[in-house]
């Protein structure tokens, strides 16, 4: 199928060193493996000229927009995940936000839900999504916000299957069969890199 990608938008999620680097406590080891794709898949959006989407954590210092289940981190003596300011909440070596990129908080696993990302998306033109990054596995951002998008009727939803990733290899080709049955693409970078407009 042919696409226009200007009507594309590449979604990079969590792709931020809490949740890559060996020293967090909730780093995901197959995170940094996936990195070196991740970078590429922002290489060649830049080169069609998508729009890319750096969803990421920025939570409140005193975890007041955290979800229950995590706001042990923020209590004393503990490491405050994804919290806004922190060496932690940047993104790996080798992403950087450019001043055409768009930029993207959230506070859930969904970059939709209590966002403005639908909106933003609909202004811009853009219909067709492609999907990278991890947040702890890829059943939970990976798949919270495809999902989402299925459900917001954005007729092409692709998944890196190659530049996201989940605790386990197990874990992500279940999570991977799941999205495929909703109609959601699952492209190798190289199979995506190929594809013509």
């Amino acid at each position: 199928m042919a696409k226009d990608w200007k009507q594309t938008a590449l979604l990079v999620i969590d792709m931020q060193k809490d949740f890559i680097e060996d020293w967090s406590p909730v780093a995901l080891k197959a995170g940094k493996n996936i990195v070196p794709n991740v970078v590429k898949a922002v290489e060649i959006a830049r080169e069609r000229g998508i729009l890319i989407v750096w969803v990421v954590r920025e939570n409140d210092p005193l975890g007041r927009d955290v979800e229950l289940f995590r706001r042990h981190y923020y209590t004393e003596m503990k490491v405050k995940i994804g919290c806004k300011g922190s060496e932690g909440a940047g993104l790996v070596d080798g992403l950087l936000i450019k001043e055409e990129d768009y930029k993207l908080v959230k506070s859930r696993f969904s970059a939709f839900f209590a966002t403005h990302l639908h909106s933003v998306l609909q202004a811009t033109g853009i219909h067709n999504l492609v999907i990278t990054g991890q947040r702890i596995q890829t059943p939970n951002c990976i798949r919270q916000t495809v999902f989402d998008a299925v459900a917001l009727d954005y007729p092409q939803v692709t998944v890196i299957v190659d530049a996201t990733a989940a605790a386990t290899p197990e874990v992500h080709q279940a999570n991977l069969f799941d999205m495929k049955n909703i109609g959601v693409a699952t492209q190798t970078l190289q199979e995506w890199s190929e594809a013509k407009a």
